[in-house]
């Protein structure tokens, strides 16, 4: 016979495992009929909630502060040219300098117009009795057509990637002399992955551009492509998708309503081709933008893709540019005949050029004053008419006093020109511990007005947690959700990337994973190693902005995000 106290023993044992078991089927019964991303996005929102509460956070009373509103000058955005650097030096007195594209004048496999220009040095060419020489600046189409367009810096000759720049100097009143409508063979394109293009070819017959941007539309295919105010083939992809939906004029109703439809189904617009790339290895795109020369030359993407060309042909046009003397006219024509030669042409054969010759434009000849208004459509419905809602998050400890946070404030106050009214900003600034500085709020006046007063109310003191000011730049932002679902979020770190006291990378990757708001980094003066591991986790820029082009890559970055 049990005594009393092995009884009550048991009892307890029973009730214990009772207690269990309830507990547990709450549990399981509680996620029943959730999703995975539901029961993530909960633990994730507990977890955010218990590291804000570790961080110190303060709010400041609002400042308001004079608000330009002048548009951005983007002349003085720009850095001084000597940030791009000389490719091909010249050899004499009398000389030509050209402006050329990277994929043409960059190093190692992409280098073949500098070879040439080097030859054409080497081979003391003469004009009027006179020896003469060429000099090549690497310098991106997009960013080229800035100083050109902005008078900023205008060289003697340009060689763009396509015609469609050259037709966008012109249309801002620059004298553009096409001197050679070709120096090389190239085109851009669809890069697919090969059983997505299996799958796509089943069901539309053929892969064009056409059935491209039906698929698109219809959510089939998820692809990135790129910044059509920076990259040649993100202009030419604009321009051809509104042409596929009203070929009689790209700017109409119904060529509008076809880009928003299709633009809503586009997951992805990357600053760069870097970055497009990166996005496309982890995964998240079926598809992305290319130029067949880099296609090519990449051993990674001709088993696993499939090259589809489109638009106006990449064929590395020369442009001489305003009035120039006579002399430097007849150099830019020489230079041109002799790189039209054979033995260059099969140089640039080997470095990936001339290789798809038969591919003919689809597009009509594009009328130059649409692609200003083309770039204008693009940001503004870029987001599908989904406004976004985006919080800075600022480093301002004391390895960001003097000259990096001057440049920070600088680059704020220029940045924020590009920011949409449509759009909701809130603003953070950490050191120690964290001050929210503007609660997220519509981009009105008022707002912009703040905005512009926390900025110039920043001084640098203290130690650096970047982690805890994204914490509650993310806490920030799932309110904002909470209340208006239809954001797209987004957060803009501007630090030197130094973190050393609050939270750490591992304790918050989860959430910016879960909750898959992109953070996008600037750094000044910065450990861009630090920042490009925040970055990466969502497929977000990181750039490494020091002191001299800073103001303009950020204009750059917000001209695309926002």
């Amino acid at each position: 016979m049990r005594s009393k106290g092995s009884a009550f023993v048991v009892l307890v044992a029973i009730a214990v495992v009772v207690f269990v078991l309830v507990y547990a089927g709450i549990t399981l019964t509680s996620n029943l009929g959730k999703s995975e991303a539901e029961v993530d996005s909960e633990g994730a929102a507990k977890k955010i909630n218990k590291i804000y509460k570790d961080i110190v956070v303060t709010t400041a009373d609002p400042i308001k502060g004079q608000v330009d509103l002048d548009p951005v000058a983007v002349a003085d955005s720009l850095p001084d040219i000597s940030k791009f650097p000389i490719s091909v030096e010249n050899t004499t007195d009398l000389y030509v300098e050209i402006f050329s594209s990277p994929e043409k004048a960059g190093p190692g496999i992409d280098g073949w117009l500098n070879e040439v220009a080097t030859e054409f040095n080497n081979s003391k060419p003469v004009v009027n009795g006179q020896p003469v020489s060429v000099k090549i600046r690497n310098i991106a189409s997009g960013t080229a057509t800035d100083y050109i367009t902005s008078g900023k810096y205008v060289p003697d000759a340009f060689t763009p990637s396509n015609e469609l720049w050259g037709e966008m100097v012109k249309e801002y009143g620059v004298k553009a002399e096409l001197v050679s409508k070709r120096l090389t063979g190239n085109v851009t394109g669809v890069v697919t992955r090969k059983a997505k293009y299996d799958e796509l070819v089943e069901k539309y017959g053929s892969l064009n551009v056409k059935t491209l941007t039906d698929a698109i539309s219809n959510n089939e295919l998820a692809i990135g492509y790129t910044d059509p105010f920076a990259s040649s083939t993100g202009l030419n992809f604009l321009i051809t998708a509104l042409e596929t939906f009203d070929s009689s004029d790209l700017l109409s109703e119904k060529a509008v309503q076809g880009f928003e439809k299709f633009q809503a189904n586009v997951p992805f617009t990357a600053s760069t081709t870097i970055q497009m790339r990166d996005a496309a290895k982890s995964g998240m795109l079926d598809a992305f933008v290319l130029e067949y020369q880099t296609y090519v030359n990449a051993a990674d993407m001709k088993s696993g893709y499939v090259f589809t060309p489109f638009g106006v042909r990449h064929d590395s046009p020369l442009y001489a540019l305003g009035k120039l003397p006579q002399e430097k006219l007849e150099i830019i024509k020489k230079f041109a005949a002799f790189v039209e030669q054979d033995k260059y042409q099969k140089m640039a054969d080997k470095k990936g050029f001339n290789g798809l010759n038969d591919y003919q434009s689809e597009l009509e000849v594009v009328d130059s004053s649409l692609l200003p208004s083309a770039q204008k459509l693009w940001k503004e419905k870029k987001d599908g008419n989904k406004p976004v809602a985006a919080v800075f998050v600022a480093d301002v400890s004391g390895s960001m006093d003097g000259e990096p946070l001057n440049r920070l404030k600088e680059s704020l106050l220029t940045g924020q020109k590009y920011l949409g009214r449509d759009n909701s900003i809130g603003f953070v600034s950490y050191s120690t511990d964290v001050t929210i500085n503007l609660p997220i709020g519509k981009y009105d006046l008022n707002q912009q007005s703040m905005f512009v007063g926390a900025i110039n109310s920043l001084e640098a003191s203290g130690n650096t947690a970047t982690f805890d000011g994204i914490v509650v730049a993310m806490k920030m932002l799932q309110d904002e959700m909470a209340v208006n679902p239809d954001v797209k979020p987004l957060i803009f770190v501007l630090s030197d990337g130094e973190t050393n006291v609050g939270h750490s990378l591992d304790d918050i990757r989860e959430l910016i994973q879960t909750f898959k708001i992109p953070v996008y980094t600037i750094g000044y003066n910065a450990d861009i190693q630090a920042l490009q591991s925040i970055s990466s986790i969502n497929e977000a820029a990181s750039i490494n902005a020091d002191t001299d082009d800073v103001v303009y890559k950020i204009g750059q970055l917000l001209n695309v995000q926002m």
